[in-house]
C-alpha cells in the first residue's frame, strides 16, 4: 500500500497501490528524518508515516473473515488427512519440495491475502502471478498441490478450498523436516482472479535492506518480530545463482570464505540458474540453523544478512518498529531485554532489535520454533476470502 503525503502534510487517499520497489525508500526517508534532522515539522511527518504503516497493519488484520479449524469437521473431516498424506509422499520423492510448498503459501498469502491466487495461471481476463519476477523460476510445487486437490476432490467435491490447502501443506511440511506443528485454522475461499502487477510489488525481494523488509513485512500487517521469526523459513530450501550473486561479490557483511566458496559455482556472469542451499549446516532440516549462520555472516542472500546488519538508517528504522510493536504484542521491554537477547553485549544490538532476535534465536531454537510457529497462524489469516465472497475451484489453476 502506498502512504503519500501533500505538501502540506496531508495524506493523499487517492494513493492506494503501493510499489516497495520505487516507493519503499521514500517511506523509509520520511520514517527516518525525524532520527536525522530532529526539526518539529520532520517530527509530525515521521509520526504520520509511521501512524498510516500502522493503520496498513490493522486493516489487514481487520479484513480477515472468521476462520476455524473445525471448519470441514462435518462437510469434509477427512481433508486435513488428505493433504498430510499428499505432502509426505511429495517429501519422500524430493525433499526440496518441502521448502517450495512453504513457499507457495508465503507467496500467495502475500500477494491480496491467502486466496490461491498463486495457483491460477494466465487466461484471457488476467495475467497471473507465476510469471511476475520473485516467482518465475524460483516457485514450484504447483503440481503437488494439484494432486492433492484432486484427491481431496473424489473425497468431497466442491468443499475444500486451493487456498486451505496450501494452508494445511504448509505447515505439513515443515512438521515433516523437523519444525514445529501450529493449528491451522479453515474456510478460506479462492480468488476469482490474480494479479502479476500485484505480485511484482508486494513480494519481498533478496536485494532488499532491513528497512525495505520492515516496512514490507508491516505492509501485511505482520509485526516486526513475526517479520523475523518468519525469515527462518529460509532454513530450509535452495536459491538461484542470480539472487545472492551481488552479496557474494558485492557485500562486506559475508564471512570471506563463506563468499569465496560460492564464487566456486556462482561466476559474476553467467550460471544464473546454479542452486545453493539457503542454510549450508542443515539444508534439509528444519531447525534455526539460518540464525547460527547469520550470526557468523553466512546468510546466502543479502536481505537475511540484513537482519543481522543492516546500515545506521535501516537499523534506526527498525527501531522506530520494534518500539511501535510493544504496546500491542508486548514483546521486548527496551534496552534491558534487547542486552538481554543480544547475549548480555548490548552493542551492536540496543540500535537494531532485529539482530538481537536474530542472536536470541541462535542461541534458543525452541523460541524460534515457537516463534515460527505462531507467525504463520497470522500470516495465514492475511486477508482470507470467506462467506460467499471467491469460490471453491474444482481445479486450482483455473477458476470454475
Amino acid at each position: 500500500m502506498t502512504f503519500a503525503l501533500t505538501s502540506s502534510g496531508g495524506i493523499n487517499s487517492t494513493a492506494l497501490i503501493c510499489n516497495f520497489k520505487t516507493t519503499g525508500s521514500c517511506i523509509k526517508m520520511q520514517l527516518l528524518e525525524p532520527f536525522i534532522f530532529l526539526s518539529t515539522t520532520l517530527m509530525a511527518v515521521h509520526k504520520t508515516t509511521l501512524c498510516l504503516i500502522l493503520l496498513a497493519a490493522c486493516l489487514a488484520a481487520a479484513t480477515g473473515g472468521k476462520l476455524s479449524p473445525e471448519y470441514y469437521s462435518s462437510t469434509c473431516p477427512g481433508a486435513p488427512a488428505i493433504v498430510q498424506a499428499g505432502v509426505v509422499a511429495a517429501l519422500k520423492n524430493e525433499t526440496r519440495m518441502g521448502a517450495s510448498l512453504l513457499r507457495l503459501h508465503f507467496h500467495d498469502c502475500f500477494v491480496n491475502g491467502c486466496d490461491a491466487s498463486i495457483l491460477l495461471d494466465d487466461n484471457a481476463t488476467f495475467v497471473g502471478e507465476k510469471t511476475a519476477s520473485p516467482n518465475n523460476k524460483s516457485i514450484r510445487g504447483y503440481e503437488v498441490i494439484d494432486k492433492i486437490k484432486g484427491q481431496v476432490e473424489k473425497e468431497c467435491p466442491g468443499v475444500v478450498s486451493c487456498a486451505d490447502i496450501l494452508a494445511l501443506a504448509a505447515r505439513d511440511s515443515v512438521v515433516y523436516l523437523g519444525g514445529p506443528s501450529w493449528e491451522v485454522s479453515l474456510g478460506r475461499r479462492d480468488s476469482l482472479n490474480a494479479s502479476k502487477e500485484a505480485a511484482e510489488v508486494s513480494l519481498p525481494e533478496p536485494t532488499f535492506n532491513l528497512s525495505d523488509l520492515a516496512v514490507n513485512f508491516w505492509a501485511q500487517g505482520v509485526s516486526f518480530r513475526d517479520m523475523v521469526a518468519l525469515s527462518g523459513a529460509h532454513t530450509i530450501g535452495m536459491a538461484r545463482c542470480t539472487t545472492f550473486r551481488d552479496h557474494i561479490y558485492n557485500d562486506s557483511d559475508i564471512e570471506p570464505s563463506f563468499a569465496r566458496s560460492l564464487q566456486q559455482f556462482c561466476p559474476p556472469r553467467g550460471h544464473d540458474d546454479v542452486l545453493a542451499p539457503l542454510d549450508l549446516r542443515t539444508p534439509a532440516q528444519f531447525d534455526n540453523s539460518y540464525y547460527v549462520n547469520l550470526v557468523n555472516y553466512k546468510g546466502l542472500l543479502h536481505s537475511d544478512q540484513e537482519l543481522f546488519h543492516g546500515d545506521s538508517a535501516d537499523r534506526s528504522l527498525a527501531r522506530t518498529l520494534y518500539e511501535s510493536d510493544r504496546p500491542s504484542g508486548g514483546f521486548l521491554n527496551g534496552d534491558d531485554d534487547l542486552e538481554e537477547m543480544g547475549g548480555g553485549t548490548i552493542k551492536p544490538f540496543m540500535d537494531n532489535p532485529a539482530a538481537a532476535i536474530v542472536r536470541n534465536y541462535a542461541d534458543e531454537p525452541a523460541v524460534f520454533l515457537d516463534d515460527f510457529a505462531k507467525g504463520m497462524i497470522k500470516m495465514g489469516e492475511i486477508k482470507p476470502l470467506t462467506g460467499s465472497a471467491g469460490e471453491i475451484r474444482k481445479f486450482c489453476g483455473k477458476v470454475n
